[in-house]
């Protein structure tokens, strides 16, 4: 950055690539966005909350709540059900002097622009799979994770639960206010994502009895 704090980091090891976004801090910068040579990579709000996530099959673009606002698949990325969502451009900017722009697979550019000079790094990677069984299998939550994507839906929920109070004021009103659609998706899942992983029943008691609060 003009300010002098490392921006982009490009990192190899092995046959995998990384470049990493930085804030411009001195010190204890957050990372902006990721983007890996395996088809994964992912973007930040300021805020820390994902804004854009992609892997082998394609990806979704986020707001700040955590709400979905899009999804598109890669073409002839991998044999899924349902019908294929192609990509519309994207280009967002994560800091004053940092872009991304997102055309495709392999068509993922990370521009940085300051004092009348342009540097530009493609960071799109062609991945593909053929078939669903040569997928890798998804990563397990640990405990910790678990908890706050629970404490996460929770706090979520207390906001709807204000913004309703506000918008209507009379006591009779408040029971009959549901959650929005997405968050009770995310409870279902984090419900599931409780069966499924290897926890304790009281930690799973734990889950419930926050999102359910």
């Amino acid at each position: 950055y003009p300010s002098g704090n490392l921006a982009i980091m490009v990192v190899h090891k092995k046959k995998c690539r990384v470049c990493i976004v930085q804030e411009d801090k001195p010190s204890y910068a957050e990372i902006q966005a990721i983007f890996q040579s395996d088809g994964r990579s992912t973007c930040y709000y300021p805020t820390g909350t994902v804004w854009i996530y992609m892997n082998i099959q394609g990806g979704q673009y986020l707001d700040q709540a955590g709400s979905r606002v899009r999804r598109w698949t890669w073409p002839k990325s991998v044999v899924t059900p349902g019908p294929h969502v192609p990509l519309r451009p994207i280009f967002i900017s994560l800091n004053q002097h940092v872009g991304v722009r997102i055309l495709g697979q392999d068509k993922i550019v990370v521009s940085f622009l300051a004092m009348g000079r342009q540097a530009k790094f493609n960071v799109g990677t062609k991945v593909q799979v053929s078939s669903v069984n040569q997928l890798p299998p998804p990563a397990p939550l640990s405990e910790d994770e678990l908890l706050l994507l629970a404490f996460r839906v929770r706090i979520l929920r207390l906001f709807d639960r204000l913004r309703g109070c506000l918008n209507f004021p009379s006591s009779e009103q408040w029971d009959k206010l549901k959650p929005p659609a997405y968050l009770i998706t995310q409870t279902l899942k984090i419900l599931q994502l409780c069966t499924s992983s290897n926890i304790s029943d009281e930690l799973c008691s734990s889950i419930r009895a926050i999102i359910n609060a």
